[in-house]
């Protein structure tokens, strides 16, 4: 086997298993993996968000993925017809994120937040809220 062909094969299987192990850590929130978070000042939950928060980081997964359509679309020059494609789209996710019901806002989960804590091998972790 040639060395070009035996490296594709090793990136190709290391670099997506590392993916994989990094986000079993995360789900399950580990020491190292909160002490990593609290050191970027990032909240314990973006290392797996919570059923509460699935919604609203799909819906921002949306946003990100469809504006960046239409961004790629203009720039290499596309008509018109492709570039708005992906905004109608976008407009549609954003309706349905603003009117969704009260039940599904993340505003009704953060006030359940202020008061849970988040256990790492016994240690407490406070979680953060936006507010």
């Amino acid at each position: 086997m040639k060395k070009s062909s035996i490296a594709f094969w090793t990136t190709t299987i290391l670099g997506p298993a590392s993916f994989v192990i990094g986000g079993v850590l995360e789900l399950q929130r580990g020491p190292e993996v909160v002490a990593t978070l609290n050191h970027l000042g990032y909240p314990v939950y973006f290392a797996a968000p919570g059923l509460r928060r699935v919604k609203e980081w799909a819906y921002a997964g949306f946003v990100f993925d469809l504006t960046a359509a239409a961004v790629s679309r203009a720039a290499v020059g596309d008509g018109a017809a492709d570039i708005i494609a992906p905004l109608v789209f976008l407009a549609l996710v954003l309706a349905s994120w603003a009117l969704r019901p009260a039940s599904r806002r993340l505003a009704g989960a953060a006030a359940a937040d202020r008061a849970s804590v988040s256990s790492v091998e016994g240690a407490f972790v406070p979680v953060p809220v936006e507010g």
